[in-house]
């Protein structure tokens, strides 16, 4: 009885050391969970913006014609005449017809203080026109000679670029290049290196590439009250792209 006694508490002792054994040699499966967290120990995110210089080569020019006259209908029939007179000379000139919009007209009663009373002294009739997609090289002209035939307004001019697209492009992957320059040099300062990108975003709106220019505005009224030509100067457009990156990073 004694030595089955014994032979029972042998075997329990076997058993309790056959599991410690087991639960020690399931330990290291933890820590290869623990290295495999490691790898990846975090991630820095950062926002970059570059651009691209271009020289504009299309121009875009919105000017008015403004006519008055005792009547509304001879008003509107002066002013009809004028606008057709500046869309024939574009034409001559070479500018597509679908490069040539009506953007505004109104035809509006002018009204003088007599004492204190309004008396009508006549209407004002006024047509806008939006002319778009001009070589660089004929804008001064086209400008000169649309004052000669009847424009009395000149609102905007804008410069554009053909090239838009693949500048974007390039100052895209430009802002992407110093995205990653930078995040480098935030986690090396932290004893991190930079690994894989985990997400890009693009950021900002969309741009047509364009500025515009007053200073024309006034030195073509100026220079077409003088009888003289106007020079046309674009200087250069700004195309930037703005993304924002996070990067994984790694301890050193």
């Amino acid at each position: 009885m004694k030595k089955n006694l014994i032979s029972k508490t042998a075997a329990a002792l076997f058993l309790c050391a056959a599991l410690t054994l087991t639960a020690c040699q399931a330990q290291p499966a933890e820590e290869t969970g623990s290295t495999a967290e490691a790898a990846s120990e975090g991630s820095v995110t950062v926002n970059s913006t570059e651009q691209v210089s271009v020289v504009p080569d299309i121009a875009e020019i919105v000017y008015s014609i403004q006519t008055q006259g005792s009547d509304a209908k001879t008003c509107q029939a002066d002013n009809s005449a004028a606008a057709d007179q500046v869309v024939a000379l574009l034409n001559q000139l070479g500018v597509a017809e679908n490069s040539i919009r009506t953007t505004g007209y109104y035809l509006n009663p002018i009204y003088d203080w007599s004492g204190s009373m309004q008396v009508l002294t006549g209407y004002e009739a006024v047509t806008t026109l939006t002319v778009s997609d001009l070589p660089m090289n004929q804008v001064g002209d086209i400008l000169t000679q649309s004052v000669d035939a009847g424009v009395n307004n000149i609102q905007s001019i804008s410069y554009l670029s053909s090239e838009y697209d693949k500048a974007y492009q390039e100052a895209l992957s430009l802002a992407v290049a110093a995205a990653r320059t930078k995040a480098e040099a935030m986690a090396q300062s932290e004893g991190y290196t930079v690994g894989e990108i985990l997400s890009i975003q693009e950021t900002g709106g969309y741009s047509e590439a364009r500025y515009n220019d007053t200073v024309l505005v006034e030195s073509t009224m100026s220079a077409a009250a003088a009888d003289e030509s106007v020079s046309i100067m674009p200087g250069e457009l700004d195309i930037e792209a703005s993304v924002v990156v996070e990067f994984a990073i790694q301890a050193q």
